[in-house]
């Protein structure tokens, strides 16, 4: 059971640790998904120049664990002289810059990868008829592969955000004071798990559930043509 006192008392901390989840959660998204539409299309050419730069970093960041990459962007990298020397290292001793920069790598190489499936599964109808019409590569891009494309990989990309929100919680390792943090810091407060970490379970379930509902009106709006009941009776075999 709850005690109550102790949960009311922390709720303050808890909800600015929402706050900070949320603020990373969202420019860790907005980056990943611009960099990984350029990425995406380099991801499926034919050119092996293009497209084996960016397998490589898929495969290297999406073969780490997330938790090691922050300690090599946050600790690691102060290990160097010419690090604490260079003109950046103000932007790397600050936790918020390393853990925006660890996330939006890692959620970049997995949209990437989702983006490129989407286009792989583009019909080659399409493709056919766009080119009988005249129509140029970017065109193409535009008018159709990337809408069908971000259609298709909603459900798959709505996995990676939800994972994303949940991976937040490693930046409490680098100083910041999310939600798991807020749970740690009254757990040794108070040495209560029900209070501290149950709380936390709660708050990340109720984001959890508002991310994969907003997804679902989403894919309901743009895939429901998938989701079409066929009419009249089925034919006998």
């Amino acid at each position: 059971m709850f005690d109550w006192p102790v949960v009311l008392a922390a709720l303050p901390d808890f909800f600015r640790g929402l706050r900070v989840t949320l603020i990373l959660l969202a420019i860790a998204l907005a980056t990943g998904f611009v960099l990984s539409i350029p990425l995406a299309m380099a991801r499926v050419s034919q050119n092996k120049w293009l497209s084996m730069p960016v397998f490589l970093f898929t495969y290297v960041i999406r073969g780490t664990p997330l938790l090691v990459q922050m300690f090599m962007v946050y600790h690691g990298l102060a290990q160097f002289e010419w690090m604490r020397q260079s003109a950046v290292w103000f932007l790397f001793k600050d936790a918020w810059f390393c853990a925006w920069l660890v996330f939006s790598i890692s959620t970049t190489a997995y949209t990437t990868e989702i983006f490129a499936g989407a286009l792989r599964q583009t019909p080659s109808g399409e493709l056919e008829a766009a080119q009988s019409l005249g129509m140029t590569k970017l065109q193409i891009y535009a008018r159709i592969l990337w809408p069908g494309a971000l259609r298709r990989a909603l459900p798959q990309y709505s996995n990676e955000v939800v994972g994303l929100m949940h991976a937040t919680a490693v930046a409490s390792t680098v100083t910041l004071v999310e939600i798991t943090r807020v749970a740690r810091d009254v757990y040794y407060n108070h040495l209560s798990v029900t209070d501290s970490f149950g709380v936390a379970a709660v708050f990340y379930f109720v984001l959890t559930f508002t991310v994969v509902g907003i997804f679902k009106l989403l894919e309901k709006r743009y895939l429901k043509h998938l989701n079409r009941k066929v009419s009249g009776p089925v034919p006998a075999r």
